[in-house]
């Protein structure tokens, strides 16, 4: 069998002749922790393992995104059944935050003592999760499952090294495009069927939990009766779990666990909880940043035999870039479920009816898709790839600054012209940071770093984005409605009661404006529709910035022609036991 240095180097039986004692210790210890090698040619898998029960029921994924995808649409509608609450974010945000941590963790931990029970267990405690979240009577109770869900989800959206490491190499691209089809329905049409539950069934919002229990189940016994990857045994022969345990980085986990969750949590405070400069976002901001720089110098620094975060891991060029952009893209898609939804619902919903706006809400998560799909197919020369789409993704999004009021169809081209692009971005450099990873044993570490990084970054990006709309609004509101409104003849005293009408939209709150004609409303409606498309503009202008740093990035994005072998890095159970009687 093969070794590797930390820089990637094979390293065969004849090499370990000329390496010295230390080097020779360093490369025995490596191998204690990471364990066993099982990469296998395509070839030297048994006839039909691809087609066998336990790869294909390996296979089953989408249910990871829905307990964020499906309820953040209709969160104002759970909001007036079990509310109102001061912390709806929280049912959100609880769900990032978990997601975000979690990503690492299973990655690390599922690399050491082996995947099957990290990938059941996280599947059943999402299930567990949409159960509570079912029946919640208030506001907290469904923040306590969105917790759960999202902790279970950190396994479930850890599909960019569970089912790559289970195909050959040159097939990852497929193999990623497969898991993305199966978040069509909780992604790509998540808008509209959230609607529908809510406007067209009996069971309203909560039908949206009772579908994410029945999938989160049977995927959950799939999993458990056909994923049967390598097992801690099997990795470490003649190991005990008890060492691993005993040796583990519990100090790190703890700095980037506390540090990752502040940091972010106070990113997503500010403005909405607490205004910016308040002491709960700054302390909360600055404690989670300095205990992140802490877990980076304890992680480089420190005697570790087990450290959280292998720090060779990040000297590698080619896996920072696809990082990076993979993190970029994903703000894109980010910014677009922030952004094009509202859109919808101000400046383009008049005169239609609720599921209207629930399908046009689709345009942005299912350009994601459709890019990503697309983007699968065409697997050789990927750096020039990354640069064209990237850029062509940019063009697009930035465009959607010339969108006003008038421009609904011009708007939805260009909103899934950008997510199409930059969906073939994300399913590009997500593959592409499994593939350069030098020690495929370490892909779950490798690919956990990058789905925190992803996290971190995108939801930097977003908060900025979401400043900037409302800095905007809170200037272009006030310039353009009420001068719009006394010309057209509202006495000045009703012009806070027009502004709060146009933001709940319901008959009661129209007639408690004074004054209020329909040529009034028309003018007002009109100077507030304009006054919105004038920030979403500056929005859409602003995201030039960070395109501009992967568009740049993208030049060192890494060609993995070479790399598009054969190898199996993982066999399932079933193809272990014949190559073992072959």
């Amino acid at each position: 069998m093969a070794t590797t240095k930390d820089d990637g180097e094979n390293i065969t039986s004849s090499h370990l002749e000329v390496l010295s004692d230390s080097e020779k210790h360093h490369i025995s210890h490596k191998e204690e922790i990471l364990g066993r090698d099982f990469t296998v040619a395509e070839d030297e898998l048994p006839p039909g393992y691809f087609r066998s029960a336990n790869f294909l029921g390996s296979s089953i994924f989408g249910c990871g995104v829905g307990g964020f995808g499906l309820a953040a649409p209709v969160l104002a509608f759970i909001n007036a059944d079990i509310g109102p609450d001061p912390n709806l974010s929280w049912v959100a945000l609880s769900y990032l935050l978990t997601n975000s941590i979690g990503l690492m963790l299973v990655g690390r931990l599922s690399d050491l003592f082996g995947r099957r029970w990290f990938f059941i267990g996280g599947n059943a405690l999402a299930t567990m999760g949409c159960i509570v979240a079912a029946v919640a009577p208030n506001i907290p109770a469904l923040i306590a499952a969105e917790v759960l869900i999202g902790l279970g989800a950190a396994s479930q959206l850890s599909y960019a090294f569970v089912v790559g490491e289970l195909v050959p190499t040159k097939y990852r691209f497929l193999a990623q495009a497969w898991v993305f089809a199966w978040a069509i329905p909780t992604s790509g049409f998540a808008p509209a069927i959230s609607y529908a539950f809510v406007f067209q069934t009996v069971s309203g919002w909560r039908g949206i939990f009772y579908l994410l229990i029945a999938l989160n189940a049977a995927t959950t016994v799939a999993w458990f009766l056909f994923y049967k990857p390598p097992t801690f045994a099997e990795k470490h022969e003649g190991s005990r779990v008890t060492q691993f345990v005993k040796e583990f980085d519990y100090i790190g986990t703890l700095l980037f666990t506390m540090g990752l969750l502040l940091f972010l949590m106070g990113l997503s405070w500010g403005g909405t909880l607490h205004p910016w400069a308040s002491a709960n976002v700054i302390a909360t901001i600055v404690v989670g940043f300095v205990a992140l720089a802490g877990f980076f110098v304890y992680e480089a620094y420190a005697p570790l035999k087990e450290p959280l975060l292998p720090m060779h891991v990040l000297n590698n060029l080619g896996w920072n870039i696809s990082v990076l952009l993979w993190a970029l893209g994903a703000a894109v898609y980010y910014a677009l479920a922030i952004l094009w939804p509202s859109m919808v619902a101000t400046l383009y919903s008049s005169g239609h009816n609720v599921m209207w706006a629930g399908w046009m809400s689709c345009i942005s998560n299912s350009g994601i898709l459709f890019g990503e799909m697309v983007g699968a197919f065409f697997k050789r020369r990927t750096n020039i790839q990354i640069m064209v789409v990237f850029t062509i993704g940019t063009v697009f999004l930035a465009s959607m600054a010339a969108s006003t009021p008038d421009t609904p169809i011009m708007a939805a081209v260009f909103v899934f012209l950008a997510a199409a692009f930059i969906g073939w971005n994300e399913i590009l450099n997500s593959t592409v940071a499994t593939i350069v990873v030098k020690d495929q044993r370490e892909l779950g570490t490798a690919t956990g770093i990058a789905g925190s990084a992803r996290s971190f970054i995108s939801t930097i990006c977003s908060t900025v984005y979401t400043v900037i709309l409302s800095n905007r609004l809170a200037q272009t509101i006030p310039a353009r409605v009420p001068p719009a409104l006394i010309s057209a003849g509202l006495p000045s005293t009703s012009i806070a009661a027009f502004l709060s009408a146009i933001t709940l939209g319901t008959p009661a709150a129209w007639a408690t404006v004074e004054g209020l004609t329909p040529t009034i409303q028309a003018a007002g409606v009109r100077a507030y529709q304009e006054a919105n498309a004038a920030a979403y503009k500056t929005v859409f202008l602003s995201t030039i910035a960070f395109c501009s740093v992967g568009i740049i990035a993208s030049f060192w994005a890494p060609n993995v022609d070479a790399l598009l072998t054969k190898d199996v890095v993982v066999q399932l159970e079933g193809g272990r036991k014949n190559e073992e009687k072959a």
